[in-house]
């Protein structure tokens, strides 16, 4: 369960950038490489969990090793703008396994989707099988993705926040 925000210091922005690039790492590991001892670099790990800074630990899965692929982004518009078709659209889509990510843009459509599927027949089952159930889809236009020369996993916390807990 997630508690209030707590203050963070570059101590815990250490912590975070650490446990990013190796989630697996011993504590007494992650204790070095922040400059602590193992006890209450512990406790520092398990507030940032509690408190919803950490959020899971996961692998990071080589998708190519266990087969063929394809990922398509998609440009979803809905046929209304209500809270209402966001709210349908949303909650069906939390229920469709190939759909990676959703994000609700600004611009000339409503959301932008990723999926990864076996490949474009599936993609379209998966598309049509959204369409058939009536949640609101006006248009969509698919873009399908040749090569993936950049893909990180690890966000630049210190360059996005390491100003705001260093020490003035």
């Amino acid at each position: 369960m997630s508690q209030a925000p707590i203050k963070l210091d570059r101590i815990d922005m250490k912590i975070l950038i650490e446990l990013q690039k190796n989630g697996r790492m011993t504590n007494v590991t992650l204790a070095d490489a922040v400059g602590l001892s193992a006890s209450p670099c512990l406790f520092r790990v398990k507030r940032l969990e509690q408190s919803g800074y950490i959020t899971g630990y996961g692998a990071h899965v080589a998708l190519p090793k266990l087969g063929e692929t394809v990922t398509v982004f998609t440009e979803i518009t809905l046929t209304g703008h209500t809270r209402e078709y966001f709210q349908r659209f949303e909650q069906t889509l939390r229920g469709v396994e190939e759909a990676m990510e959703c994000h609700l843009v600004s611009g000339g459509y409503d959301y932008l989707v990723k999926f990864v599927t076996r490949g474009l027949p599936h993609y379209q089952d998966v598309i049509e099988a959204l369409l058939e159930r009536n949640i609101g889809i006006a248009k969509y236009f698919s873009y399908i993705v040749l090569r993936t020369p950049i893909s990180r996993s690890e966000l630049p916390l210190d360059t996005l926040f390491g100003e705001a807990v260093r020490p003035n």
